[in-house]
């Protein structure tokens, strides 16, 4: 009798193409599913079967159980945090992905490594950074802000005569960490790299904005001129999508020595556009860059970009010693440059994208979502419900719902309101606070979402509103 693994194995074909009848259904289903689905609580099996069922049978077990609780989060009306989708040509490649299951440590074994390399020259040219940038894939863009970090902190060390890759940290004074609206990820880095959240120096942004104040950054830095500081700059914020002045920043690197990180996580992305451009000059400035993929690239999770000027500090962060991993120094690989030794193939879902679409492609996501934005933007300033926060500059929509006495809504109260429209199922967003205020965030960055779907997002906020 044939033992599950021999017999998958023989119906291999029967189920792929399982696998591809039900994705079929689901995206057609996808604009009427649950945009976010609320699991109070966890209904599962978790006995580990004796001697297991075969694949077809566990298909058959996820589609009837666990598939109807997932969300529609690839969907056109997902506008919680800043979640992209998947663009038929990188579903394509991410599955194949899969199939081929490469993992990319070297150039050496496959073309795996090299069409990696391909694949970044190609996002340099579409963010327009020069060839002095290096780059590599991650995970995402908490990962590639730790490895833009720690060669920071390499960096700072060197300037202390300190080689942190072999000494370790014990004789390193605080490294001053900069920034003026960080983003989580930043505080999650600085604790992982043993820097500390609260040696993170907040530096006043300007009056309504969330952009670093040049002036008082300047001050700091030249009370500072004598030690090594790290400056993380933003290029898109979460709730506003607001840019510090790359280019007056970078400038302020011929008086001053730091380093300059750039998150510029989804915001980057205005590089696509001639109308949003201006938002990232100089960002080329930077010593070392964060670019998510699986945001406004709208590429399957997980995958970002890091880039950098100093491989060399990379290397030494992250040199892999085993000796058959070959010369990092002469020719580092790909496991000499991040915290992974074990890649997936991030890369291809990418290239299939960028080689599909090109830069017009790239462009059209960013424009239309920018465009849908704007046309929510509209609605709410014409609304006695609810209240713009702050101006629209890209896709990201902040705003808070206003009481009939005109009062605006406390954090619990927002709370309860996003309860009630991830209940309705028609749209998701997510709570946030801007300067001080309880506020809702609308982010548009799927390729899907059109101007129907704004209709039917606004139709599902008055529809809440007027039952609260």
């Amino acid at each position: 009798m044939l033992n599950n693994l021999e017999e998958d194995k023989l119906k291999l074909k029967e189920i792929l193409n399982k696998v591809v009848e039900e994705s079929l259904v689901f995206f057609g289903e996808l604009d009427s599913l649950p945009a976010a689905k609320i699991n109070d609580t966890l209904n599962y099996d978790t006995h580990l079967p004796i001697e297991g069922t075969g694949t077809i049978h566990v298909l058959e077990r996820f589609l009837s159980i666990h598939a109807k609780q997932l969300s529609g989060s690839a969907g056109p009306r997902y506008l919680g945090f800043v979640t992209g989708g998947a663009t038929p040509a990188s579903i394509a490649g991410d599955w194949l992905v899969s199939v081929f299951d490469q993992n990319v440590t070297s150039i050496e074994d496959s073309a795996a490594g090299l069409l990696e390399l391909e694949t970044i020259s190609m996002l340099r040219e579409l963010f327009k950074l020069p060839s002095s940038f290096s780059g590599t894939f991650v995970s995402g863009a908490t990962m590639a802000n730790f490895v833009g970090l720690a060669q920071a902190r390499q960096w700072a060390a060197h300037k202390h005569g300190i080689d942190i890759s072999q000494q370790g940290m014990y004789h390193l004074p605080p490294v001053k960490v900069i920034s003026g609206a960080p983003h989580s990820s930043i505080y999650k880095a600085l604790s992982m790299l043993g820097m500390g959240r609260k040696n993170l120096h907040l530096i006043p942004c300007l009056p309504d904005r969330e952009a670093v104040d040049i002036e008082k950054l300047r001050n700091f830095l030249e009370e500072n001129k004598h030690t090594p500081c790290i400056v993380v700059a933003n290029a898109g914020t979460v709730n506003t999508v607001d840019y510090d002045d790359l280019e007056t920043i970078g400038q302020l690197q011929q008086d001053y020595s730091f380093w300059l990180h750039i998150d510029a996580a989804f915001g980057g992305f205005a590089a696509c556009s001639e109308q949003f451009q201006h938002l990232v000059k100089g960002m080329e400035s930077a010593d070392s860059i964060t670019i998510d993929a699986h945001k406004w690239l709208n590429v399957p999770y997980d995958s970002a970009m890091q880039f950098t000027k100093h491989q060399n500090l990379q290397v030494e962060v992250f040199q892999n010693n085993a000796a058959y991993l070959g010369n990092a120094i002469e020719h580092p690989e790909f496991v000499h440059l991040t915290p992974e030794n074990s890649r997936r193939f991030r890369a291809l879902p990418v290239w299939f994208t960028l080689h599909a679409y090109g830069r017009l492609g790239c462009k059209q996501i960013v424009e239309r979502n920018v465009e849908m934005a704007q046309a929510f933007t509209k609605k709410i300033t014409q609304s006695s419900h609810f209240k713009l926060l702050a101006p629209t500059r890209l896709n990201v929509v902040c705003f808070t719902v206003v009481h009939k006495d005109e009062g605006v809504a406390s954090f619990e109260e927002i709370k309860q309101f996003l309860d009630k429209l991830t209940e309705d199922g028609r749209v998701f967003m997510t709570p946030t606070i801007y300067h001080g205020t309880p506020a809702i965030r609308a982010a548009f960055s799927n390729w899907r979402t059109s101007a129907a779907d704004v209709n039917i997002i606004w139709e599902a906020l008055c529809n809440v509103y007027n039952r609260i």
